[in-house]
């Protein structure tokens, strides 16, 4: 007959004790019994010796609650009891890496932007001339149109790398993509304005056949197509701004209401610009009304640029964007200072429209190179995005909190 064994009682008792007075803690096992003395637990048969049976208890008896970002679960730890606990990372970017992708655009694309507003500027001061019977004036607008929209078409082609892709996007007309509507507006425009300046021409043309015939016909087509390109203008200054604002550049994308009246208003600036640089001050009237709206549209819009967005304002005022938006600022003003004080000096109104056209060309570069920037920092996207949501949080707060009011 086998002799009692106390030790394998003992335990037995013990682990009894435990499921009787733990609660809410049922007893625990160790999940890997490695060895003879762990076996014999399991079994209630025999163990070896008392130091075993009290290793193998504390195993079983001792856990941990791990807490994680992650999902909150439960685990087991060979270790002390107490909670742990993650503590809330501090994200800025992955390994100061950029959060967005900065644009792939060069310079070409900043020029673009320019010499559309350009053409639109000159074909609304070629329609003015026309109107009001300056031919200077209608005859610089449009010339200087034709020769704005082609470099914008070459400039445009460079950046989409072959021809044909901008004929791809005539395929379909979107009106909620700023790009297809872009193609649409310069497909409409760029033959306008062409024909309006081969109008031009005609006086160079014989007066009899052929030629003869073409050279009566020139003009009232000319006019027409003058005054069609003067109504696309509008788009054709604005739809760029649109464009940069409908991309999750940051510094872009948050200035949507701001940038299509400043590319309205450097078009209009740009486009009186060449009117006082061409036509002598007797006919140059309505290039300086041009340049005094112009000038106080892309400076309102620069000043809401610079000052409403809180820190997305930031790369419009710190580094190369600051100095050329800063620039384009004082020769804008300093151009129509003259275009208004010049009036009868042919020198100051070229000088005031070669300011006027400088300043067009550093507001452009200053907005695009200002977009850039905000994308390459991650601070101007996370930042935001914090500020935004912490809005959110508050809003959703706040029904609440009125709610726990007191009646009156």
């Amino acid at each position: 007959m086998t002799p009692p064994r106390p030790v394998g009682d003992r335990f037995r008792q013990f682990r009894e004790r435990l499921a009787a007075e733990g609660g809410d803690r049922p007893p625990v096992s160790d999940d890997r019994p490695s060895t003879a003395s762990g076996a014999a637990a399991t079994s209630g048969g025999d163990l070896p010796n008392d130091r075993g049976t009290a290793a193998s208890s504390r195993r079983g008896d001792l856990t941990v609650r791990r807490s994680t970002e992650a999902g909150g679960r439960r685990g087991r730890r060979r270790g002390g009891g107490e909670e742990v606990r993650v503590p809330e990372a501090e994200f800025t970017s992955y390994y100061g890496r950029p959060i967005l992708k900065a644009p792939v655009w060069k310079w070409d694309i900043a020029a673009y932007l320019f010499t559309g507003g350009l053409a639109a500027g000159s074909s609304l001061l070629a329609a003015g001339g026309q109107l009001t019977g300056r031919p200077t004036l209608r005859r610089a607008g449009r010339v200087t149109a034709l020769a704005a929209v082609s470099a914008s078409a070459v400039f445009l082609v460079k950046d989409l790398g072959r021809p044909s892709r901008f004929h791809h996007m005539l395929r379909v007309a979107k009106p909620t993509s700023p790009m297809s509507m872009g193609t649409w507006i310069l497909t409409v425009y760029g033959p306008a304005a062409g024909v309006a300046a081969i109008a031009e021409a005609a006086k160079v043309l014989p007066r009899h056949g052929l030629l003869g015939l073409a050279r009566r016909a020139l003009p009232p087509i000319g006019h027409a197509a003058g005054l069609l390109a003067a109504g696309t203008a509008p788009a054709l200054a604005t739809y760029t701004g649109v464009l940069l604002a409908d991309t999750a550049v940051p510094s872009w994308h948050e200035a949507y209401p701001e940038l299509p009246v400043i590319f309205a208003g450097s078009a209009l600036a740009s486009g009186a610009g060449v009117g006082l640089l061409a036509a002598p001050p007797a006919q140059a009237g309505p290039a300086r009304r041009m340049a005094v709206a112009g000038a106080a549209l892309e400076l309102y819009g620069a000043h809401r640029v610079e000052t409403r967005l809180g820190l997305l304002s930031e790369p419009y005022r710190l580094g190369r964007p600051g100095r050329l938006l800063r620039a384009g600022r004082l020769l804008t003003a300093g151009g129509v200072a003259g275009a208004l004080l010049g009036r009868r000096s042919r020198v100051v109104g070229a000088l005031s429209g070669a300011a006027l056209l400088a300043a067009s060309v550093l507001t452009r570069f200053g907005i695009f190179y200002g977009g850039v920037a905000s994308a390459r920092d991650p601070r101007y996207t996370v930042v935001p995005q914090r500020e935004r949501v912490e809005a959110r949080r508050s809003a959703m707060d706040l029904p609440s909190a009125r709610a726990d009011l007191p009646a009156v």
